[in-house]
């Protein structure tokens, strides 16, 4: 909870007890009149809170004005000015229709003997928010708020001006770091989000609709929420989900508790209608931490695999694959897949074993087994337990790094995956067959100002090598970690087309 600082937390040791009345009811037999009858008493529960199941002290409300009054000063706005090329339409006459008919005209409504500018430069600015995390300038925010930038700027909360460079991104957990040259500036400490509590009031700190400074005030709805809205096979997503409202402009700002600590970077609104509706989420403290502290570090995020696929074991698993399985329990997570020369490979975990807790952490849902790997680093050591057939098993994992090493990453590493843009499966057997390769990675979508992209690189083209490295899975793509030279592989007609220095040729 969030309280000022000499405040007791109001969900202390205490326990409240609830008022217990009995009533006795005779049960009327169909014995004879007079006979002895027995006597059953019923319970009920006519005061207090009912079934307790935590502590509560009546009196002990927080006050938000201390958090908000101090948060607020390190929370800053930032802009994202983009220059972008557009193409020179003048409106002297040019008429793209009359090209059809094969009447020729002066492009773009030049005079031949004028020079023809093609496309010209203009600025595409966004705003967002971010939190200043030290007194030397160092800013967290979201990856999609710095994202193409050609230039950042940084507002204070008073108003002064300065401009930003970019550190890092961690697309993965929408995570930027950025820094400002200017010392003592108001700071945001980093508070647990391991330990928040259903019911904590937060207060939500950024600048939406331009509107800077603004503080608005929910409660901790839920944790660990994994929306599927990172655009990357490699997301990390356990969402804190608040009810406080958020909108654009909040992206990158302070999620913070009654003590005025930084529990969460505000990202996500879930809305029909792109405004808030009730519910808004922010990246986890404990995950941001880990993230910019390796970008300061590393200028690169230091990423720790299991090299595993698994599913959660619910009511869903049990019915429609409980039977092929042999499972009739909900709970843990299903090894569907071990990826060879894994972390788990390494450490004998198998297809089949189910993962109950990690490092004594219960395991039914699998944003918390994303999310606690994801705050270690290349060979971390994690203890997994795992229930094999009718044993149970205490599984030491080294975990690796996304080269498939126990080795922290270079600085000059590159997310290949994350550069890519885009989403990605495995090809079958049956369509390497079709397509007469021996396997690949398909291209399942395609992100706007990825390599992707700009290569024209479309859906359903197969990926069969990038630097001349045979690609046949995922895990292929993100072993390579060095900067792309070319793409090889079939697109949906089956013509072969490699793409060297971003030019296709044919083979």
């Amino acid at each position: 909870m969030k309280r000022k600082d000499f405040f007791i937390g109001i969900l202390a040791a205490s326990v409240v007890t609830a008022g217990l009345t009995a009533y006795g009811v005779s049960k009327l037999s169909n014995g004879a009149q007079g006979d002895p009858q027995p006597s059953k008493t019923i319970e009920f529960v006519t005061g207090g809170a009912g079934t307790h199941f935590t502590s509560y002290e009546r009196d002990n409300y927080p006050d938000l004005t201390y958090a908000a009054e101090n948060a607020v000063q390190a929370v800053v706005n930032v802009e994202n000015i983009q220059e972008v090329k557009v193409r020179n339409y003048n409106s002297r006459g040019f008429n793209p229709f009359l090209e059809l008919f094969g009447m020729p005209q002066s492009p773009f409504g030049y005079d031949d003997d004028e020079e023809m500018p093609e496309f010209s430069s203009r600025e595409r600015r966004s705003g967002g928010s971010g939190v200043i995390i030290s007194s030397d300038g160092y800013i967290v925010t979201n990856n999609h708020v710095v994202d193409k930038a050609s230039k950042l700027c940084v507002t204070l909360n008073d108003d002064t001006v300065y401009d930003a460079r970019l550190i890092g991104t961690d697309p993965t957990t929408d995570v930027a770091l950025i820094k400002i040259e200017a010392t003592n500036l108001p700071t945001l400490t980093f508070g647990n989000s391991d330990e928040l509590r259903l019911g904590e009031w937060v207060l939500a700190i950024g600048s939406p609709f331009e509107l800077r400074s603004t503080v608005t005030a929910g409660i901790i709805s839920a944790k660990a929420r994994n929306l599927d809205i990172i655009p990357t096979d490699f997301r990390i997503e356990s969402f804190i989900q608040t009810d406080a409202a958020v909108n654009p402009g909040n992206s990158g700002g302070a999620l913070v508790n009654t003590r005025g600590e930084l529990v969460g970077i505000n990202t996500v609104i879930k809305s029909p209608t792109g405004t808030f509706t009730g519910y808004s989420f922010a990246v986890p403290s404990a995950l941001v931490q880990k993230v910019v502290v390796d970008l300061k570090e590393f200028g690169v995020v230091q990423r720790a695999l299991l090299g595993i696929r698994f599913g959660e074991i619910n009511s869903d698993f049990v019915s429609e694959m409980g039977e092929q399985y042999g499972i009739t329990e909900t709970g843990g997570l299903y090894i569907g897949a071990v990826t060879d020369g894994g972390a788990a490979e390494a450490a004998g975990v198998k297809v089949g074993d189910i993962i109950t807790h990690v490092d004594g952490i219960k395991t039914d849902r699998s944003t918390t087994l994303t999310e606690y790997i994801a705050k270690h680093r290349p060979n971390d050591k994690v203890t997994l337990t795992v229930k094999r057939k009718d044993k149970v098993k205490q599984i030491e994992v080294i975990l690796r790094n996304t080269a498939g090493k126990a080795e922290l990453l270079p600085n000059d590493y590159v997310d290949v995956l994350a550069s890519l843009g885009g989403t990605f499966g495995e090809l079958d057997s049956k369509e390497s067959k079709k397509l007469g390769i021996d396997g690949g990675v398909v291209v399942r979508s395609v992100n706007q100002g990825g390599l992707l992209s700009e290569l024209g690189i479309r859906r359903g083209y197969v990926i069969t090598q990038i630097n001349g490295q045979a690609i046949k899975s995922t895990t292929d793509i993100s072993r390579i970690i060095k900067k792309v030279d070319s793409i090889g592989g079939v697109d949906s007609n089956g013509r072969h087309f490699v793409y060297r220095n971003f030019a296709p040729s044919a083979e």
